[in-house]
């Protein structure tokens, strides 16, 4: 039996706190099974003899002396007050720095899902509606082989072709509209392979059901059929990886934004890591989190809208 969608909606709100709980309790945890000591790694950044009382006067001024829970709890409560700590290594604010890296993040995420959308619709229908013919069999070979190619050496085997050698692009950086395009693309190739696969093996059932062929006695142009009837309900299924798909771009540019030098969060992210600085991660999972909730929260509302029967019942309620 269906519910509302104001209900599915508060129901969905009111679970995001016990999920964003569950996913600081993980990343505060795990983060800790690193063996290396955080205060040990700083004093070596900043060229000093890492002592043992100098790492004991360190752990004491970044509070990691203190037990695992305690530190817990104090982190939580800054979180609550919107203060997510403090870098151990620039000493400034980690939302500050964090928030300041986001927008390149996200300017590279929506770029590349621009590309999937406008690349792999297109491909998708033209694969379902010239099945085994030459052209669907080169679209086929192509997704295959965007799906096959590890991000990371796509990433160079693009600037290597676009950049090195034809001067096209810019090898790294962030500035001008050209600077996007092929982090964008190297961000977006693997996933457009697998939206063209799912487009078409999709839009080829729904041209085998029966609502299809009563239409098609019904005297409906094939244009009309395909327009008002098979794409809306082929777009129904789709609507479940557009949510995890916007999370997979923001989670998987650590990759990119290494390569091309992006000045985002990923780039941001690995440096955090190399470093131990435990505030820069705790933060960065937990703002990828919410982007995720958030995420696939609109999606499902979305999936509400484009199905009829849902509608309906939400209707009569």
């Amino acid at each position: 039996m269906y519910e509302s969608t104001w209900m599915f909606s508060l129901k969905r709100i009111f679970t995001l706190p016990f999920v964003l709980l569950g996913v600081s309790i993980l990343t505060f945890v795990f983060i800790r099974f690193v063996p290396v000591e955080p205060a040990e790694v700083i004093l070596r950044l900043a060229r000093v003899a890492p002592t043992a009382e100098a790492i004991q006067a360190l752990r004491e001024e970044l509070g990691t002396d203190k037990p695992l829970f305690i530190q817990y709890l104090l982190w939580v409560k800054g979180v609550l007050q919107l203060d997510f700590g403090t870098s151990f290594v620039s000493k400034l604010p980690v939302a500050h720095e964090l928030f300041a890296k986001l927008p390149a993040t996200i300017e590279l995420a929506v770029a590349a899902f621009i590309l999937i959308l406008g690349l792999s619709i297109p491909l998708g229908i033209l694969g379902a509606l010239y099945r085994h013919s030459i052209v669907d069999k080169v679209i086929r070979l192509l997704t295959i082989l965007s799906v096959s190619i590890p991000t990371f050496w796509l990433g160079f085997l693009l600037l290597y072709l676009f950049s090195l050698k034809l001067g096209i692009f810019p090898t790294n950086g962030k500035g001008t509209l050209a600077h996007v395009v092929l982090p964008a693309l190297a961000l977006a190739l693997p996933t457009i392979g697998l939206f063209v696969q799912f487009i078409r093996s999709t839009i080829i059932e729904e041209l085998q059901q029966h609502y299809v062929q009563y239409a098609q006695l019904r005297g409906l142009k094939h244009s009309v059929i395909l327009i008002r009837h098979v794409l809306r309900n082929a777009a129904i299924p789709l609507t479940s990886l557009l949510g995890m798909t916007l999370g997979n771009l923001l989670g998987g540019a650590v990759i990119v934004e290494q390569v091309f030098s992006w000045p985002g969060l990923g780039r941001y992210l690995i440096e955090s890591i190399t470093n131990r600085d435990y505030p820069v991660v705790q933060c960065y999972v937990l703002i990828i989190a919410v982007i995720y909730v958030i995420a696939n929260l609109c999606t499902d509302l979305l999936h509400r809208l484009l199905d009829p029967h849902l509608m309906m019942k939400d209707r009569r309620d």
